[in-house]
């Protein structure tokens, strides 16, 4: 029998392919609202789709499954999957075929949200609204260019193609991540820049309909000393400034990037403060423990209910027989 509880504000992952005893226990901590996945969870599409069914079944309404893929070197499902093309490569299409570029960057995303969702996973952590300003390397084809104007219209492309097969969408790292050089995986990045000229770098988020956002953790000293991720300068803006409604994620506290915060219930504490709505521990399983033990927020309805909207509620059974898909599988086999 699932438990019934509410969305809790942390994301969790697992060790492996399957279920285990400890991971059934954690899941089923009311703190808990979603779990992610990566590539040491993918074996097949078959173990991947028993995986997510009895995640599912644990609890009532069920968890958020979510995942980084999104195309090119971040693809978690390989074997059986699509193989999927950087973004840039998109971008580099633009300049040749502005239409078909289009075009192509809704019919892959309808395959990247399909194919997904036919295997129980609820979310990608996509697109990446990052500008390529030639400079950070973990960001690199990641992004679809460099002229804000282009990347708005692909990643716009990109959005239909994930909502016509019932997938949200979660930009990332806002307010961007294209100007800082260090990876915030195993360091702290700086953005130096004012705030006049990240603005060009924010137009993905003010201009396109998102229904997650993903902040960056990177710190903007001219506007505020914590990363954005932990800062109620940024998020504020994101909410207030921007009109932003969904469902902001912090990127992993466990990461580099975060530990200007402290301790992990220390950083969880700080992203859940300055406005992050779930909180992501991931790779850390003892991190995540204590936070568990030792984290006892307020339940906040409003929090949890966004999370609840980025659930998917349409059937894909029938979407390999779909145009759009066939399209989509053509078109990224052209890109690869």
């Amino acid at each position: 029998m699932s438990l019934n509880l509410p969305y809790g504000p942390l994301m969790i992952d697992i060790a492996g392919t399957e279920l285990t005893d400890i991971d059934r226990r954690r899941l089923s901590y009311p703190l808990v609202g979603g779990l992610i996945l990566f590539a040491r969870n993918y074996a097949s599409p078959e173990q991947l789709s028993k995986l997510t069914a009895e995640v599912h079944a644990l609890r009532s309404p069920p968890l958020l499954i979510a995942i980084d893929h999104e195309g090119g070197r971040v693809q978690r499902c390989r074997e059986g999957f699509t193989s999927l093309p950087a973004m840039r490569r998109l971008g580099d299409l633009w300049e040749r075929e502005p239409q078909r570029a289009l075009l192509s960057a809704r019919d892959i995303a309808y395959v990247l949200a399909g194919e997904l969702r036919l295997h129980g996973v609820d979310l990608s952590f996509t697109p990446v609204l990052d500008l390529d300003r030639g400079r950070s390397k973990v960001i690199g084809d990641r992004s679809f260019h460099h002229d804000p104007h282009v990347l708005i219209q692909l990643a716009g492309q990109l959005i239909d193609g994930l909502h016509a097969a019932g997938m949200k969408a979660c930009g990332k790292h806002f307010p961007g991540h294209g100007w800082a050089e260090a990876d915030s995986h195993v360091a702290i990045p700086l953005d130096e820049r004012l705030l006049a000229e990240i603005e060009q770098d924010m137009r993905p988020f003010r201009e396109l309909p998102l229904d997650a956002v993903m902040p960056a953790h990177v710190i903007y000293p001219r506007v505020d000393s914590r990363p954005a991720g932990f800062s109620p300068v940024w998020l504020t803006k994101l909410r207030n400034e921007i009109g932003f409604e969904g469902v902001i994620f912090s990127d992993d506290l466990s990461m580099e990037g975060a530990s200007v915060a402290g301790g992990i219930v220390d950083r969880v504490v700080s992203a859940w403060n300055a406005g992050c709505d779930m909180l992501l521990v991931c790779n850390a399983p003892d991190k995540a423990d204590e936070v568990l033990e030792n984290w006892r927020p307020d339940f906040d309805a409003r929090r949890s209910a966004r999370v609840a909207g980025l659930l998917p509620s349409s059937d894909v059974s029938g979407i390999k027989n779909d145009s759009r898909y066939l399209a989509g599988i053509e078109a990224a086999e052209r890109l690869a």
